[in-house]
C-alpha cells in the first residue's frame, strides 16, 4: 500500500510504499530533505488496490487504475546541477556593422565616383575600385554601396548621369 502526500517545499505530489515511514527522502522535484509521513497522518492520504465486490455490493472500478500500466512503477528523478549547463547551440557571429560599431575602430566612409577616375579620355575606374580594396584589404569592409548621381558638365552646360561607389570599412 502506498502513501500519498505532498512535498512541504515544493507542493509536489509523492506516493512511496507505506513500509518507507519516518524515512528521510530527497524530493525528486525540488531536491529538498523530506521525511515520509506515517500512513493516516494528516495531509496524507492511502491508495489502495481495487477489491473484487463481494456478493450484493456494486463497487465502481476504475479500468485505468487497474490496468497494467497503472502498476508499473517508475523510479523517475530530476536531474541537478551545480554548475551551468553547456550551450549545445552555438551563436551566430555579429554582423559586420555591429562589430564595427563595437571595436575600437571606428567607421570610415569612401566615395569613388567614375568621372574621377577618367583621365585623357581613359577610364581608370575599376583599377582606382580595386587599388582601394586591396590598400584596406576585404576583410575590413563593412558595406559596398553603388551610387548613381548626375552633375551639370561645365563645358556642354548639360545635365550628365555617372555612378560611382561608397565603400564603408572599419579604419
Amino acid at each position: 500500500m502506498d502513501v500519498i502526500f505532498n512535498c512541504p517545499h515544493c507542493d509536489q505530489e509523492l506516493a512511496v510504499d507505506a513500509a518507507g515511514a519516518g524515512t528521510e527522502i530527497e524530493c525528486p522535484s525540488c531536491s529538498e530533505k523530506i521525511v515520509i509521513p506515517a500512513p493516516g497522518a494528516t495531509g496524507t492520504r492511502k491508495e489502495s488496490s481495487p477489491s473484487l465486490p463481494t456478493s450484493g455490493e456494486v463497487h465502481p472500478i476504475n479500468p485505468i487504475a487497474s490496468s497494467a500500466a497503472a502498476k508499473v512503477e517508475l523510479h523517475l528523478k530530476v536531474p541537478v546541477r551545480k554548475e551551468p549547463t553547456e550551450s549545445l547551440i552555438e551563436k551566430p557571429p555579429k554582423p559586420l556593422d555591429a562589430a564595427a560599431k563595437e571595436s575600437d575602430r571606428v567607421l570610415k566612409v569612401k566615395t569613388i565616383r567614375r568621372i574621377d577616375c577618367v583621365e585623357v579620355g581613359h577610364d581608370h575606374y575599376d583599377e582606382q575600385v580595386a587599388k582601394f580594396i586591396q590598400k584596406i584589404g576585404e576583410e575590413h569592409i563593412v558595406e559596398f554601396i553603388p551610387v548613381n548621381y548626375s552633375y551639370l558638365d561645365i563645358g556642354t552646360q548639360k545635365q550628365l548621369n555617372d555612378f560611382g561607389v561608397m565603400i564603408v570599412y572599419k579604419g
